[in-house]
């Protein structure tokens, strides 16, 4: 499989991985520079060059993998019989220098309800590199010229039409970020009652005023859920003290204490 395709294939199975390149040469090497190998937690893509020199590479590219690590890194090692090696010694005479980078899994967000706010954070969150679902009940709401302003974005968009939106949890990868913002408050509720009894996803958020959030917090009682449940759920979301209430002002406050949210996570802390 061409490196190309292994990283696509990673994406899409949200799999973490690194990718190994040739960076530079000096002497004889077994592959020339821009030669690469895409390493993943059991099974790799490509070569580099076989030998002490790829095997120290994907040792080195699973350290990464297990500590999470963001940056990149460069790793230098010599082809000669002088050479200190782990995996056997490559005579070659050269000695070449490889970049590993990260490739993490891109972080998941569901927008329930792809209305005034729900599309316009669509197009703050479209920029960002994430796996991004749209789930509505209603048809029109995908519009292939209403979501044509989400064409040129980073983000991997999946449109799920949906009559019963809740259904759609199933859908979306463990670990995503939920916000609920239909423009029905009976869906609403129920969206937050079936998130609630999802173990697998990354943070609830609830649109609304406090008032709201204090009959849903009855209701959400009601259903048989405890106190320590209903706070998974976060309402009013988006950071607060930006004045106004039109939807591009909100869609700016969610997005920005969503990334909030991301930097956390990759930096290991809970949200």
């Amino acid at each position: 499989m061409h490196w190309v395709a292994a990283v696509e294939r990673l994406r899409r199975e949200r799999r973490a991985g690194v990718l190994v390149t040739v960076a530079e040469v000096r002497g004889h090497a077994p592959r020339d520079p821009g030669a690469k190998m895409v390493v993943a937690s059991d099974r790799t893509w490509g070569s580099i060059g076989g030998g002490n020199l790829e095997e120290t590479a994907v040792s080195r590219a699973r350290m990464l993998l297990g500590q999470r690590a963001a940056a990149p890194e460069q790793l230098t090692l010599g082809l000669t019989d002088k050479a200190r090696a782990d995996h056997g010694r490559q005579c070659c005479g050269g000695e070449v220098t490889v970049l590993l980078e990260p490739l993490p899994v891109v972080p998941a967000v569901a927008i329930f309800g792809v209305g005034h706010v729900g599309l316009e954070l669509a197009r703050i969150l479209v920029r960002h590199d994430l796996e991004l679902h749209l789930v509505d009940s209603r048809a029109d709401q995908f519009a292939t010229a209403r979501l044509s302003c989400l064409d040129d974005g980073e983000a991997t968009v999946r449109v799920h039409h949906s009559p019963v939106p809740e259904l759609a949890l199933g859908a979306v990868p463990p670990g995503t970020h939920v916000l609920v913002m239909t423009h029905d408050h009976a869906e609403d509720f129920a969206l937050c009652d079936a998130a609630l009894r999802c173990t697998d996803l990354g943070s609830v958020g609830l649109i609304g005023s406090a008032a709201k959030w204090a009959r849903f917090r009855t209701g959400l009682s009601v259903e048989g859920h405890d106190e320590a449940t209903i706070g998974r759920i976060r309402s009013p979301i988006g950071q607060p003290g930006l004045p106004g209430k039109e939807p591009a002002t909100i869609a700016v406050a969610v997005a920005a204490d969503l990334l909030g949210v991301f930097a956390a996570e990759a930096a290991g802390v809970r949200p």
